[in-house]
């Protein structure tokens, strides 16, 4: 069959985009098995079906499409637009994830020279952003499950590459959470099994570094990934309580406050180690972190999830105080201050917890007072700026007339206006930029204690 061109599509073909957008598994199914259909036809801007079920969100229907040999990579689009940019503007995490994982290229970019984390971010699709940012091939991984020049065996067996593949993908940095995901696993819970994964991050955040496209972003991830399976090591070597007695160490608040001191100090530690100390990344970050005082915003937490993720500072949502996981909405039923993903985490975090539950308890119960008068006052307010009675006004005073020239701009339009000038400024790449007369602030970031 000829290749296909825009717009020249046969009347199956016509249908099959009509059956994709109605969410038609069967028919479209029917569809794809005629002789008629090219599973990458275009339409008149240049769509393929994958794009249109990608844009849809329609999950079952990209399964199929690809199962079918549609083309992840094609941009035969009139603004170049890829599937994979489609699924990023739909905000479907779960179709942006499966196009990558058929090999869908992040760095391709559009007309306007966006590239698909790009263009999710420019419209708020921040999961989607994270989702593409955090992306590791497993091809990486399997690359050292096989023996390679001189090697008798492989750096990584290959019942660890799977486990470990989960661990790199994972969107949530949260040191603790990381640390659950080892201990949940018997395949990683292990001295040696740690030390092979921990040595194949290294060797991946040095090839992320030396490739002809250095990805500082993936680099400083396998570096932190590798610093926490090293510490998880050393747990399990030297403490009797093993990996619960790390998640301790870094879930354990100061008492006046709670803040995890150790758990700040041991990412900063971690940032300070990155080896490629001449990186534009490293130095954003520590200028970023080095003049903050230990239980100051930003954490060091925050500044390198916003650095690797590319979650934005703004996005309002809560996250799990124990593990950090996104979307937490469970909170402490006493203080109403400290909130969790579930019960576990809540009995994890209850050792720490407990000492200043009250105390937070003090401080909620302050600001609701507070709130609550700062409202009593708004009511009040009108009712005394009432005009006064028609006959305390003399008839004859002259009122003054609203110019309707200077009417008050629309919020809405002001909003709208602003949003767009943010959005076009902020660009979520795989790197980062800055100056680069950084020279020795990555010793100023204090070392981790114990």
């Amino acid at each position: 069959m000829a290749p296909p061109k825009k717009g020249e599509l046969t009347q199956e073909e016509k249908e099959l985009l009509e059956v994709i957008g109605q969410g038609n598994v069967q028919e479209t199914g029917r569809l794809l098995g005629s002789k008629n259909v090219r599973v990458n036809c275009l339409d008149e801007h240049g769509m393929t079906p994958l794009m249109h079920a990608a844009y849809k969100g329609k999950m079952d229907m990209c399964r199929m499409l690809l199962r079918h040999g549609a083309n992840v990579n094609c941009n035969e689009h009139e603004h170049g637009y890829t599937a994979l940019m489609f699924a990023g503007l739909s905000g479907n995490k779960e179709i942006t994830r499966l196009m990558l994982e058929a090999g869908a290229d992040t760095d391709v970019v559009n007309s306007v020279g966006r590239t698909a984390a790009q263009m999710a971010a420019f419209v708020g699709q921040h999961d989607c952003v994270t989702v593409i940012n955090n992306f590791c091939p497993r091809e990486r991984l399997d690359y050292y499950t096989k023996p390679q020049g001189l090697e008798k065996e492989p750096r990584l067996p290959p019942k660890l590459a799977g486990p470990l593949h989960k661990m790199v993908t994972t969107t949530n940095l949260h040191p603790v959470k990381i640390v659950m995901l080892v201990k949940e696993n018997p395949l990683l819970a292990e001295e040696d099994a740690l030390k092979k994964c921990y040595r194949v991050m290294d060797l991946i955040c040095e090839k992320c570094m030396k490739q002809r496209d250095m990805n500082e972003v993936l680099a400083m991830k396998m570096h932190y990934i590798s610093c926490i399976f090293q510490k998880c090591i050393k747990f399990l070597t030297e403490r009797e309580d093993k990996m619960d007695g790390f998640i301790k160490s870094l879930l354990k608040g100061r008492e006046t406050d709670g803040f995890p001191v150790y758990q700040e100090k041991f990412i900063r530690e971690c940032i300070r180690k990155f080896p490629y100390c001449e990186t534009t990344l490293l130095q954003q970050l520590v200028r970023s972190i080095a003049p903050v005082e230990i239980g100051s915003d930003p954490t060091a937490f925050s500044v390198l999830t916003q650095a690797i993720t590319g979650q934005v500072g703004f996005v309002d949502v809560e996250f799990c105080t124990t593990c950090g996981e996104k979307g937490a909405n469970k909170r402490c039923s006493v203080c109403k201050m400290v909130i969790y993903c579930n019960q576990d985490c809540q009995k994890i975090h209850w050792f720490t917890h407990k000492k200043v539950c009250k105390v937070l308890k003090a401080v909620y119960e302050k600001q609701e007072l507070e709130a609550a008068k700062e409202k009593k006052r708004q009511e009040e307010r009108p009712a005394q700026e009432k005009e006064p009675d028609v006959d305390s006004n003399p008839s004859n005073e002259e009122q003054p007339e609203t110019d309707p020239g200077h009417a008050e701009e629309d919020p809405t339009d002001l909003a709208q206006e602003e949003k767009a000038h943010v959005e076009e400024a902020s660009q979520i790449t795989s790197g980062a930029g800055g100056d680069t007369g950084l020279q020795g602030m990555a010793g100023s970031v204090k070392e981790a204690e114990e």
